[in-house]
């Protein structure tokens, strides 16, 4: 066999295997979701899920994740159709840096984060942000019925929540850096796209399909 035909066998075999962990991890995004908004009393606020523009999914330290050190992760970011009922296209995100409130050693680490409105929306829609620098975030409370009481909670950007060892809680992600993941998205749609491409672009890859249906189970359309 010639070095040009091993070469493309080992990089279909490489782009096949990329392809299936962004697969899985598109499966651990929606049992992320799912898990945690059927426990009612350490779940996301319904009325605050009601009135979000645009869901953020890390899943962390499953089936080989990409959590380091609490500083690194990857997943998808998810935004409602422009309608306002039912969710658009997922786009790959990267968070990286910042302490995002972990302790060096924690082996699962999953983030939710909700985007509050158009603000937070645009910052998304960019190639790279800073949480807690260019867009303002603040921990998010927990229980489906809570409300958001403080004017942190009220007029921030983002809100952000973690879960590890099964503990659901708002969580401080001041310092991470949120960027696009041009390499998960070409995988996805065949093309290197950024979000602004890919959000609400009404292209839904078959991956997907899980995710986008428990994001519809919970909140089928944005209230205000």
């Amino acid at each position: 066999m010639s070095a040009a035909g091993l070469c493309s066998i080992l990089g279909s075999a490489m782009w096949a295997a990329e392809e299936t962990k962004t697969n899985e991890r598109l499966d651990d995004a929606a049992a992320l979701f799912k898990e945690i908004m059927s426990t009612p009393d350490r779940s996301i606020p319904q009325d605050l899920l009601n009135k979000s523009h645009c869901i953020i999914l890390v899943p962390g330290l499953k089936k080989g994740g990409f959590v380091v050190a609490a500083k690194y992760g990857r997943g998808f970011a998810v935004c409602r159709n422009a309608s306002g009922q039912g969710w658009g296209a997922p786009g790959a995100v990267r968070v990286e840096g910042g302490s995002v409130g972990f302790q060096i050693g924690i082996s699962s680490t999953d983030l939710v984060l909700l985007v509050m409105n158009e603000r937070g929306m645009k910052r998304l829609l960019s190639t790279k942000f800073t949480l807690g620098g260019e867009a303002s975030v603040a921990a998010g409370p927990v229980g489906r019925d809570a409300t958001a009481q403080t004017d942190a909670l009220m007029t921030a950007e983002i809100l952000s929540w973690s879960r590890s060892h099964g503990v659901f809680a708002g969580v401080s992600l001041d310092g991470s850096t949120l960027r696009n993941d041009i390499d998960v998205n070409t995988e996805l749609y065949g093309q290197p796209w950024e979000n602004k491409q890919v959000l609400n672009s009404g292209l839904q890859p078959p991956a997907a399909a899980a995710l986008i249906a428990s994001l519809n189970k919970y909140s089928p359309r944005e209230t205000h």
